[in-house]
């Protein structure tokens, strides 16, 4: 039984910034004095994955990746506000290196679990981990679905609830560019995942990876894919989507977007 919600909903505002790539200083410099630019009243800064590009470092190199994530954490102690982190596939150690219990080391020591929620002002944030491995596919594993059970149990109903995850729930990357569907960059149980909140009032997913700018509304649900911060992994435009990230004003249950390029 869901526990009694007794709060409500307030007015707030937050950044969602994802897909930084941070790979060298410049890349952390650029990032620093983004940061720094945010407007003064958003309450949050929230990241979508792929904060750092570890993944594809050779082992003499692994130091230079601790180092980074210890660098983008004093960057984020700096800010006024308060931050959370999602993880991407690039946030991973690399793959020489994983066993499967630490893939994530470098991200946990800095920022902790890489699934967890948080509540601010009358809403309820998620923050998934949606690039685990299950047959070759992005995935929730069983043990992330099973604290979701439990975290939408002590969820009241009718609280506004945001969904953050580096891999889309929905996407039409594909699609647009390619002409075909594909689930090559949605995590495979998306469906299981969204439906386990059909008696909730899930209101917001905001997604990352694909670099593409997208808006989807399914089932009075929106769902965001924010450009890159990093656009074409620092190189300009991604198809058309500027490097940028998204802004948003939350107005008790209701919420409107920016995205600033």
């Amino acid at each position: 039984m869901a526990f009694k919600f007794n709060s409500y909903a307030q007015d707030f505002k937050f950044a969602f910034l994802t897909d930084m790539h941070i790979h060298n200083d410049a890349s952390l410099n650029s990032v620093d004095s983004l940061i720094k630019t945010l407007p003064v009243d958003a309450d949050l800064l929230i990241t979508g994955g792929d904060n750092l590009d570890i993944d594809n470092l050779k082992p003499e190199h692994l130091g230079l990746g601790e180092s980074r994530y210890k660098k983008l954490a004093e960057v984020l102690k700096k800010s006024s506000k308060k931050h959370y982190l999602a993880i991407g596939n690039h946030d991973r150690l690399p793959g020489h290196t994983r066993d499967g219990k630490n893939d994530y080391r470098f991200f946990e020591n800095q920022f902790g679990k890489t699934y967890y929620a948080f509540e601010h002002k009358g809403w309820k944030f998620i923050v998934l981990n949606s690039v685990e491995i299950a047959n070759n596919h992005y995935n929730i594993n069983d043990e992330q679905l099973n604290w979701l059970t439990k975290e939408l149990a002590a969820t009241a109903k009718e609280q506004p609830v945001a969904v953050i995850s580096h891999v889309p729930f929905l996407s039409v990357y594909y699609p647009v560019l390619e002409g075909k569907y594909t689930d090559t960059d949605t995590f495979k149980n998306q469906k299981a995942v969204f439906d386990m909140f059909s008696q909730h009032n899930l209101k917001l997913v905001l997604q990352g990876h694909m670099h593409l700018y997208e808006e989807i509304k399914v089932k009075d649900v929106q769902f965001i894919t924010a450009g890159a911060v990093s656009g074409n992994w620092w190189a300009g435009d991604y198809h058309g989507t500027k490097p940028g990230y998204l802004m948003v004003e939350v107005k008790g249950n209701d919420f409107k977007w920016d995205y600033i390029k």
